[in-house]
């Protein structure tokens, strides 16, 4: 039941991060419906540097955001599924799943939308009773 709850939760985290991976390159749902917001974007610099512009940025955190996810997954669904051994024997690979959910989980309530969010909800709730599971 606990292997099954870790690669349920962390195939969850790789779909949401596929699908704002393939949202960030290949559609235009993360522009803006202002285009003069874009262009604005596209205009101005993060104070940080002039070698980019805040557009620029936009994309690449939302590239880097979509394969921190994707990167999660890649390492816990193999993991459970060829050492779960490793995952129930340390307390540091069974609970750093929770810890990663909840944090996202907070992003997700206070900056992002309800799909996102319901999303990691269940992959949290997973990850939350899998470790429970395997640590009592």
């Amino acid at each position: 039941m606990e292997k099954t709850l870790f690669i349920v939760g962390a195939s969850i985290f790789g779909l949401l991060g596929l699908i704002h991976l393939v949202y960030t390159f290949f559609s235009k749902k993360f522009d803006p419906y202002n285009l003069a917001v874009k262009e604005a974007m596209l205009n101005t610099s993060p104070r940080i540097t002039k070698q980019t512009n805040m557009w620029q940025a936009w994309v690449g955190f939302n590239a880097s955001h979509s394969l921190g996810a994707l990167l999660f997954a890649a390492f816990y669904i193999p993991l459970c599924i060829n050492h779960f051994d490793v995952v129930a024997g340390t307390i540091w690979f069974s609970a750093l799943p929770s810890v990663v959910g909840v944090g996202y989980l907070l992003l997700a309530k206070k900056y992002w939308f309800k799909v996102p969010f319901t999303g990691i909800l269940i992959a949290s709730a997973c990850f939350v009773v899998a470790a429970w599971l395997v640590n009592t």
